[in-house]
C-alpha cells in the first residue's frame, strides 16, 4: 500500500474542520416501486452530494470508509497532486475498511467535474463504478456568465449488471437490467419542473461503468455550451447528446414547447428499463410524450473551430512530439473477458509514457479494435486536434471517445508534474489491461 509523504500527512492532520464529508456505506435504493437496488454509495444516497466550491478555494474533504473493503475516491477532472488524486497507481493510498482519510487541495479548473471510486472490479460487478459511488463536483468560475434561469444536475447509471456474451467472438460483456437518472427510473420520482420561456441548464454526467448513452428531449433541442466542464468555442443547437462513460455535457435547453415530455435514452430498450426523466411544464399534467429524434449523429468537432489552437494550447513551435498509443483487443477465449493492450502490452506491463514539464505533445490514439473507447487522462486536460480525419481546435476535454477502427489526435500540455494515470473509462477494459502511466522526466 502506498504511503503519503510526511509533508502531505502533516497537512491532513493539521487541516481545519472539513468543508465536506463523504461517508462510504451500504445503501438501499428504491429505483421504482418494487425495484430496490442494494449498492454502495456516499452519505446514504445515490448520487452522492453535489460538492460545490469556488475556483481557487482550498478545501478539505473527509472520506469515511464504513465498508468492509478498501476504497478510494478519485477527483475526476481536477488538477490535483497525484498523492491525493485518488489513483493507487499514481501513489494515492487506499482507505482501509472502517477508517477515514482527509484530503486537502485547491479546486481547479472551474466547471462540471465529478468524483467516484477508483478501485478495480474485475468480474465482481458489485464493486467499483458498477456501484453507486459517484457524485458531481461543480467548481464555480470566478466570473459566472449566468446565461440560464435554472440548473439541473442529471447523473446516468445502470443497475443490476450481469455478464453476457457480446456480439464479437463469444466473449463476456456487461449488460444491465435497470437504469436511472439520479436516483429513480423513468416515471418515478419527481419530474423536472419548468416554465415556458425559461433557459434551463442541464449538467449531465454519464456515471455508467461501461455504456455510452445517447439522450434526446422530445420537442426540444440542446445548446451545448461545455464538454467535460470546459466551455466550447462554438456552442451549437443539437437534437441529441452522446456521452461515453465519465463524460459530461452542459447544455442549455430553451423551454419553448409547453407540455409534458420525456428526456431519455434514444435506445428504446434502455429507456423502457428506466433511463429517462419526465420534464413537466407549469400548469401541464398530461401523459408524458416521447418522440424519437430524427438526427442521432454526434460530432465533437462541430463545437470547435477550424482555426488556430486555443489559449490552453496556443500554436506551438513545430513539430510537436508525436506519442503513438495503439489500442488492441487480446482475445481471452470464449465465455471469458477480453484483455486490452496499449502499444502491445497490458497493464501493469505497459511502457510508461515519458513527458517533460511544460512540453507539448500530440497524443495519437489509434484504436485498432472493434470497440469504442472513452479514454481518460488524470490530472490534465487535452485539446482535440483531429477526430477520425476531421481537424478541429478549441475543444478541451479529459475524456474522449475514440471510435472503433479510427484515430483521434489530441494536444497535451504537460503542466502538472507527477505520475499520471491514462486508461479507458470502460471499467472492464481498464481492469483487464487498458492502463498506463504518464511519467515526467527531468
Amino acid at each position: 500500500m502506498a504511503l503519503l509523504p510526511s509533508s502531505v500527512r502533516k497537512l491532513l492532520v493539521d487541516s481545519p474542520k472539513a468543508d465536506a464529508t463523504l461517508r462510504i456505506s451500504l445503501v438501499e435504493l428504491e429505483i421504482a416501486p418494487g425495484k430496490t437496488v442494494k449498492t454502495t454509495g456516499y452519505n446514504g444516497s445515490v448520487p452522492g452530494p453535489l460538492l460545490r466550491f469556488r475556483e481557487g478555494q482550498q478545501v478539505t474533504i473527509e472520506v469515511i470508509n464504513d465498508t468492509k473493503e478498501p476504497e478510494i475516491v478519485h477527483w475526476h477532472g481536477l488538477f490535483v497532486a497525484p498523492e491525493v488524486d485518488g489513483s493507487e497507481e499514481e501513489g494515492t493510498p487506499l482507505i482501509p475498511a472502517k477508517t477515514s482519510q482527509r484530503y486537502t487541495f485547491v479546486v481547479r479548473p472551474s466547471g462540471t467535474r465529478w468524483y467516484h471510486t477508483h478501485v478495480a472490479a474485475g468480474r465482481n460487478l458489485n464493486r467499483a463504478t458498477f456501484t453507486g459511488q459517484f457524485g458531481m463536483f461543480y467548481i464555480e468560475p470566478k466570473n459566472e456568465p449566468g446565461r440560464y434561469d435554472a440548473e439541473v444536475p442529471l447523473c446516468l447509471h445502470g443497475w443490476k449488471p450481469y455478464l453476457t456474451s457480446g456480439a464479437g467472438e463469444g466473449t463476456l460483456e456487461p449488460a444491465y437490467n435497470l437504469f436511472s437518472i439520479n436516483s429513480h427510473a423513468l416515471g418515478h420520482g419527481e419530474p423536472v419542473r419548468v416554465r415556458e420561456g425559461q433557459r434551463v441548464l442541464l449538467r449531465i454526467l454519464n456515471a455508467n461503468a461501461t455504456m455510452t448513452h445517447q439522450l434526446a428531449l422530445a420537442g426540444h433541442q440542446f445548446e451545448v455550451v461545455s464538454l467535460d466542464g470546459n466551455p466550447v468555442p462554438n456552442p451549437r443547437l443539437v437534437e441529441t447528446l452522446t456521452l461515453g462513460p465519465a463524460e459530461r455535457v452542459d447544455a442549455i435547453v430553451p423551454m419553448n414547447t409547453p407540455g409534458v415530455w420525456i428526456l431519455g435514452e434514444v435506445n428504446d430498450r434502455m429507456r423502457n428499463q428506466g433511463l429517462g426523466v419526465v420534464v413537466e411544464y407549469q400548469n401541464h399534467s398530461e401523459t408524458p410524450r416521447w418522440v424519437a429524434p430524427s438526427d442521432t449523429e454526434w460530432d465533437y468537432t462541430v463545437f470547435g473551430s477550424a482555426g488556430e489552437a486555443s489559449d490552453q494550447a496556443a500554436t506551438p513551435p513545430e513539430p510537436l512530439e508525436i506519442v503513438p498509443l495503439v489500442f488492441r483487443r487480446k482475445f481471452a477465449g470464449n465465455n471469458w473477458v477480453d484483455h486490452w493492450t496499449i502499444n502491445g502490452k497490458e497493464y501493469p506491463k505497459t511502457d510508461p509514457v515519458l513527458v517533460k514539464e511544460n512540453h507539448r505533445y500530440l497524443l495519437r490514439f489509434d484504436n485498432q479494435s472493434d470497440d469504442d473507447h472513452p479514454v481518460h487522462l488524470h490530472r490534465h486536460s487535452f485539446e482535440l486536434r483531429n477526430v477520425a480525419g476531421t481537424k478541429t481546435a478549441g475543444v478541451i476535454k479529459d475524456v474522449v471517445i475514440v471510435p472503433h477502427r479510427q484515430i483521434v489526435e489530441v494536444e497535451l500540455l504537460a503542466n502538472h508534474p507527477g505520475d499520471t494515470l491514462f486508461h479507458c473509462h470502460q471499467q472492464m477494459h481498464m481492469d483487464f489491461g487498458f492502463m498506463t502511466l504518464f511519467r515526467y522526466s527531468t
